[in-house]
């Protein structure tokens, strides 16, 4: 399943990366609202062997492919 954000539609301008969830790690956030993941980025249709830490809001599985449009900034760890 491909979500793309509200604002990857408004700013349709900015270039996206895509980045298939490989692991969920965990809930965070004062309510447990947001969901830490590790992500590896993909390259025409395939991923690569690179992969970082995002948080996400709403509902996320592993499979699921997110599109990025800021992916130079890892999130801190969950404790």
């Amino acid at each position: 399943t491909v979500f793309l954000p509200l604002t990857a539609l408004l700013f349709q301008d900015q270039p996206v990366k895509l980045a298939k969830v490989s692991r969920v790690l965990g809930r965070t956030g004062n309510t447990g609202n947001v969901t830490q993941v590790r992500v590896e980025f993909m390259e025409g249709g395939s991923t690569t062997g690179r992969s970082i830490v995002r948080n996400v809001k709403g509902p996320v599985r592993e499979g699921d492919i997110l599109c990025l449009l800021e992916w130079e900034r890892e999130a801190r760890r969950l404790r």
